[in-house]
């Protein structure tokens, strides 16, 4: 008889008070045994009245429990939640999602197929609250909002290479442990690090592979804001502090940070607008990238230049186990 699994489920959660219960409801309706599975609602400085939801929940149902985390930053909480959870498999997602009945028995399974997998993801569908326009359709229903592929059919994928989102996220919790936990993104207004892709390539640097499958869904709560140009450039914009954090941490060196800004502002920046306007004129992107595009360069220059002058952040940006660390 194959080993069941405890599963421990992770929800950070911040003025979220209106959707957290959809999301709590989704995982107490889960098909997995309710003696196999607990469910840590991360409380990350809420200022309305999730504290009073989460108490209710935590009243009525004793397989919920809940932590403070005072340092404001999703991945900040879903760290100190790891610590607090007792589970062999760590799922985290969000509070904005709904899950299928189904979703943990399905992802747990996919660690049964390779020990080496160490991470497992599934199939996120969109739930617009008004519909989306045309170019947000076409062009944003993937990982720009946190969406699987519409092209991707595969029922179950291995691979060594990282495939996985954090808001539908199970991990072995020995791997989580042993590659540090995710980096810290938003911190408060100040962007640091790039959460799970750092989580991912400490994974992939200590062998293990990366999973998918189709069978275990969640279902993503997209409001109007995030069918806007704003919210494109915001989205685009932020990753351009997430790849210069990569990328400082690829070379650890000023040396690598004046390459790097020289590269970016020179022939870089002709590349990436170049293939901007390509895309465009070809119908693959909208022409709101080009905009998003040029925050994304003018986020890594400031990244770059805050590394630059700044000791104290370099030496935060440089380290490697934010489950040791205070920052």
């Amino acid at each position: 008889m194959t080993h069941k699994q405890f599963v421990s489920i992770i929800i950070p959660t911040y003025n979220r008070s209106k959707l957290l219960p959809l999301t709590l409801d989704s995982f107490l309706a889960q098909d997995y045994p309710r003696d196999h599975f607990e469910i840590i609602v991360a409380n990350n400085n809420s200022t309305d009245d999730t504290q009073e939801i989460i108490a209710d929940y935590c009243a009525r149902y004793p397989i919920i429990r809940t932590i403070a985390e005072m340092r404001q930053g999703v991945h900040y909480a879903r760290n100190s939640a790891a610590k607090a959870a007792r589970g062999e498999i760590l799922y985290f997602t969000d509070d904005d999602m709904v899950a299928d009945r189904s979703l943990i028995e399905e992802i747990v399974k996919v660690f049964d197929l390779d020990p080496l997998i160490g991470s497992a993801t599934g199939r996120i569908i969109g739930r617009f609250d008004v519909t989306p326009p045309r170019w947000v359709t076409k062009h944003l229903t993937n990982h720009y909002l946190s969406l699987t592929e519409k092209d991707k059919p595969e029922y179950l994928v291995v691979s060594r290479n990282d495939l996985v989102f954090s808001c539908h996220e199970a991990v072995r919790r020995e791997v989580f442990f042993l590659c540090g936990g995710f980096n810290p993104e938003n911190t408060d207004g100040v962007w640091i690090g790039d959460g799970e892709t750092g989580l991912g390539i400490r994974i992939k640097q200590a062998g293990y592979k990366f999973a998918y499958t189709s069978k275990s869904v969640i279902y993503h709560m997209i409001p109007e804001s995030r069918t806007t140009l704003a919210y494109l450039m915001k989205r685009i914009g932020n990753q351009g502090y997430c790849d210069a954090y990569t990328e400082y941490r690829s070379h650890r060196t000023r040396r690598g940070i004046l390459t790097g800004i020289l590269k970016r502002n020179t022939i870089g920046t002709l590349r990436t607008m170049s293939f901007t306007v390509a895309k465009v004129l070809l119908g693959l992107e909208s022409w709101r990238f080009l905009p998003a595009r040029i925050v994304y360069l003018h986020n890594k220059n400031r990244y770059d230049l805050t590394l630059l002058t700044s000791r104290t952040f370099r030496q935060m940006v440089e380290i490697d186990d934010w489950l040791k660390s205070d920052a």
